[in-house]
């Protein structure tokens, strides 16, 4: 890879005061020189200089040219970066001039990044993280990302891979120089370990609050038919999203509003009333919603004073959930006095507990995905690999012989090594890489 040069638009495609166009690879200064550079401005230095176009010497623009040396640079290769006017016809001349010069092609997605990795600028942790702070529509989202490009996730890793290093040495000591003069029990002292490392790896593994707050939280209102679900819906979202009638059952399948509460992304979800349904449509959307309530991470249960609570299906919706509501709202309570039952009071026709309902809200979402700063394991594959090496740590604790047991811990510190990239690193690159943006 590293014998090919690179370009890439690194800004957004679209009309803008600058754009950014980035070149990575040995050929970087050849390619300057084409376009009609002279004095190459010195490493990390922006310099003012006129581009050309190689085939007739048009000028292409007056753009800013900044040069990094290899390995200081974000590649660890040769760098330039072409700070152009952000007009298109501009970007698409400079593009077109470059995509002619011999020894430069096009950039793949996620190509500049994926080089980094490759030549140890940074862990496979860190590129994710990378991809997760540009597609960070948050606060939270973005510390997380932020905490994670840091090396929150690859310290967590590391320390665990050291852990396992140092039992597996043991067990290795104990198998290999028994006639030593070692501490006694040095193999059974290792394996009385691994149950405090397997309980640190499950809980990682368990800890969801990263998937979360990197997918966005889900956050499901479900109950009887007319219990002013769809107005709470509007109102939060600060617009008609939802049809509004005095009709029970106006509402019939799911309706989805995105918003930020905390700083995290959420999708508000308006569901079907829940009642026994007189047709067939009105019955699918009693379905949906309880698959809402399985699928969602909060539930938020509406009664009304006005409105029959529909007990055997209210069982049912919360079961799907985990047995009970996150939150229970009494709205209408403009209408008349009701018992405190716990229930959030609430009008959402005048407004009333609206702030104590943003405020509830807020503290569900923050308990669902965190803040961002911890940095717990953010992607799926994440998970794929503690499972792995949570399998390897039981099998060992289990092993019938120090032999096995030793397999076992060896085969878990690789599984790991995984996480950062330790280890077969390219066969991970296409999976990593897979959903990163092009000039990145």
């Amino acid at each position: 890879m590293s014998d090919e040069t690179i370009f890439a638009l690194s800004t957004a495609p679209a009309r803008a005061a600058l754009a950014v166009i980035r070149l990575s690879g040995a050929a970087c200064d050849t390619a300057l020189a084409a376009l009609g550079i002279k004095a190459l401005p010195q490493p990390r230095q922006a310099a003012l200089r006129s581009l050309h176009n190689p085939k007739d010497g048009a000028l292409l623009d007056e753009a800013l040219v900044v040069r990094f040396q290899a390995p200081h640079s974000f590649t660890g290769e040769a760098m330039a970066e072409l700070h152009v006017h952000g007009g298109l016809a501009v970007i698409e001349s400079v593009l077109e001039a470059l995509s002619a010069l011999p020894g430069l092609r096009a950039a793949e997605a996620g190509e500049f990044t994926r080089r980094a990795v490759l030549n140890g600028k940074m862990d496979l942790t860190a590129a994710e993280a990378i991809a997760d702070l540009i597609d960070a529509e948050g606060g939270a989202q973005q510390k997380q990302a932020l905490a994670q490009l840091r090396g929150g996730l690859r310290q967590r890793a590391e320390s665990w891979r050291e852990t396992l290093k140092t039992l597996l040495a043991h067990l290795e000591a104990d198998l290999e120089f028994a006639d030593e003069d070692l501490p006694g029990g040095i193999g059974q002292n290792a394996l009385d370990a691994l149950p405090d490392l397997h309980a640190e790896l499950a809980a990682a593994m368990s800890d969801a609050r990263g998937l979360r707050l990197r997918d966005g939280v889900r956050i499901a209102f479900v109950g009887a038919p007319n219990s002013g679900k769809s107005s709470i819906l509007n109102m939060l979202a600060g617009r008609e999203a939802a049809i509004v009638s005095a009709r029970a059952g106006t509402t019939r399948d799911i309706i989805e509003v995105a918003m930020l509460l905390a700083g995290v992304p959420v999708t508000l979800i308006d569901t079907a009333g829940l009642r026994a349904a007189g047709d067939d449509i009105e019955r699918e959307g009693v379905r949906r919603a309880i698959a809402s309530a399985e699928e969602a991470d909060i539930v938020v249960w509406v009664g009304a004073p006005d409105v029959p609570q529909p007990t055997a299906l209210q069982d049912d919706v919360l079961a799907a959930h985990k047995g009970t509501a996150d939150l229970r709202i009494a709205n209408k309570s403009d209408l008349a006095p009701m018992a405190d039952d716990g229930a959030l009071r609430l009008s959402a026709k005048t407004g009333a507990g609206e702030a104590a309902l943003l405020d509830a809200l807020q503290k569900l979402v923050l308990q669902a995905a965190g803040s961002g700063e911890s940095a717990p394991v953010t992607r799926a594959r994440h998970v794929a690999i503690l499972r792995e090496v949570l399998g390897h740590v039981a099998a060992a604790q289990n092993a019938a012989a120090l032999e096995l047991a030793a397999e076992d811990l060896r085969l878990a510190q690789r599984a790991l090594g995984r996480m950062t990239g330790a280890v077969e690193v390219e066969q991970l690159l296409d999976v990593v890489f897979a959903d990163f943006c092009i000039g990145k």
